[in-house]
């Protein structure tokens, strides 16, 4: 396994049920710090995906399913058992993953602007983004994402989120993050969306990308019984944007 699960920390907080927060590319655990008030009904669990925070580069390249086993390997070591599970952009194509093939750790899925797989361009986008941290470092690729990743009036305001955000990212271990981008260049879970049968829901961001949000839709329709929400005046970094709302719309939907 080119992931080594024992690199895996999960973090717990709160009381209730378990809770697994699980980031998108360049970020860390700490996005989830908007939705800190679900502590009150749910034990979060979350955890920094390897070359992101405190977790440190793999050893090579891997695929999303390496993600997954070691994340469920670090599940079973923990004790944790069968929880609610909540994926962000990468974090969600590890949810997918987890739901489809380790259904006994999953009650409900939420899948947040994330997608099965990418087009051709948006591929070579993911390539192209990874070849840029191997040459100039991970704090560009902060500047390059601003624009998909927040709303224009989002980003004028200049707020602590947005700082939060260039910092994730320009801490992150370049190799680690570059190998990110290349498994999200590599991915393909199109076959996985028919082996879901835990109650999801797809939330896609007013603003985020065509290819997100048509990724959304194509989720909530294949999947047994999805259902859709769509995050207002939010583009792709949802949990940082709209965490109020993400919130008040994860408790309604996990009960």
């Amino acid at each position: 396994m080119t992931i080594d699960p024992a690199t895996i920390r999960l973090h717990r907080t709160g009381r209730g049920g378990p809770l697994l927060l699980l980031h998108g590319i360049g970020l860390d655990r700490h996005v989830w710090d908007g939705v800190a008030t679900l502590a009150e009904r749910f034990t979060l669990v979350t955890c920094d995906l390897p070359g992101h925070g405190e977790t440190p580069a793999p050893a090579g390249p891997y695929e999303i399913d390496d993600l997954s086993e070691a994340l469920a390997t670090a599940f079973r070591r923990d004790g944790i058992g069968q929880a609610h599970i909540v994926g962000h952009d990468l974090g969600g194509m590890v949810a997918q993953h987890l739901a489809a093939n380790e259904p006994g750790l999953v009650n409900k899925l939420v899948l947040c602007a994330t997608a099965p797989t990418f087009n051709q361009d948006d591929k070579a986008a993911w390539r192209q983004h990874a070849a840029t941290i191997r040459l100039a470092g991970t704090g560009v690729l902060a500047r390059i994402l601003e624009p998909a990743w927040f709303t224009p009036g989002f980003l004028s305001r200049t707020p602590p989120a947005l700082t939060a955000m260039h910092n994730s990212v320009a801490a992150c271990a370049p190799e680690g993050l570059a190998l990110a981008w290349e498994a999200l260049a590599t991915a393909d879970l199109i076959d996985l969306a028919g082996e879901i049968y835990a109650p999801t829901l797809v939330v896609t961001g007013e603003f985020d990308s065509l290819a997100y949000r048509e990724a959304g839709d194509w989720l909530a329709q294949s999947i047994a019984g999805g259902k859709l929400a769509i995050a207002p005046q939010a583009a792709h970094a949802i949990p940082l944007e709209q965490p109020h709302w993400l919130a008040d719309v994860l408790v309604r939907f996990l009960g």
